[in-house]
């Protein structure tokens, strides 16, 4: 059973308010301080962009050193094992994968020859899959659902509309039908009866 947020635009407000709480309790405890969401605007309405936790993560199929591993219903990435390759990026199809600047120890960070020019630092960022700086290590970050904190992911409890839920695929499931249910019986009367009779036909 995976575990993952999801983001009621109805209800977001675009106050990035999410990704500050993200990005402060990462820092509290000594990892990339990159917030794990981004908050998508359009005309109409916001919402936080988040990693799904996919039941068979492609992220976790292509990373060559396995940073990427499913652990209690979330797919969880071990920053002090990403070799910075960005595969995981490239392969996740909701754009959840980040990539935050670190300077490793025993990499000068001017990593300039003396005969050489000055190697160049990216251009105007795009996209961190395609962002560099001399010297610097790329590192990963994913939402990992606050793994580290008893009180659950910071997004959730910080976000002052309650836009985000921390749900798992049965959540989703039990919504779904109920949802079904509701439509079923505004738009076409009371088929309770009919759902009955359905039901008993299955068994």
């Amino acid at each position: 059973m995976n575990r993952f947020v999801i983001a009621d635009s109805t209800l977001c407000i675009g106050c990035h308010t999410c990704e500050a709480a993200c990005s402060e309790t990462h820092r509290q405890h000594g990892l990339q301080s990159m917030p794990r969401l981004k908050v998508m605007l359009n005309e109409k309405e916001s919402a936080p962009q988040l990693c799904h936790h996919c039941e068979d993560a492609p992220c976790a199929v292509v990373c060559p050193v396995n940073a990427i591993n499913r652990v209690d219903g979330a797919v969880q990435l071990n920053e002090s094992l990403c070799v910075s390759c960005k595969l995981c990026g490239i392969a996740c199809p909701f754009g959840a994968i980040e990539f935050s600047g670190s300077r490793p120890l025993h990499i000068p960070a001017n990593a300039n020859s003396p005969k050489a020019p000055p190697a160049p630092p990216a251009p105007a960022r795009v996209s961190t899959l395609l962002d560099w700086v001399p010297g610097v290590r790329a590192i990963a970050v994913k939402c990992d659902l606050c793994s580290f904190d008893e009180q659950g992911p910071a997004c959730v409890r910080m976000c002052p509309t309650n836009a985000l839920h921390l749900v798992n695929n049965m959540d989703i499931a039990r919504a779904s039908k109920r949802k079904r249910e509701l439509t079923f019986n505004t738009d076409f009367g009371d088929l309770t009866l009919f759902q009955q009779a359905q039901s008993g036909e299955a068994k």
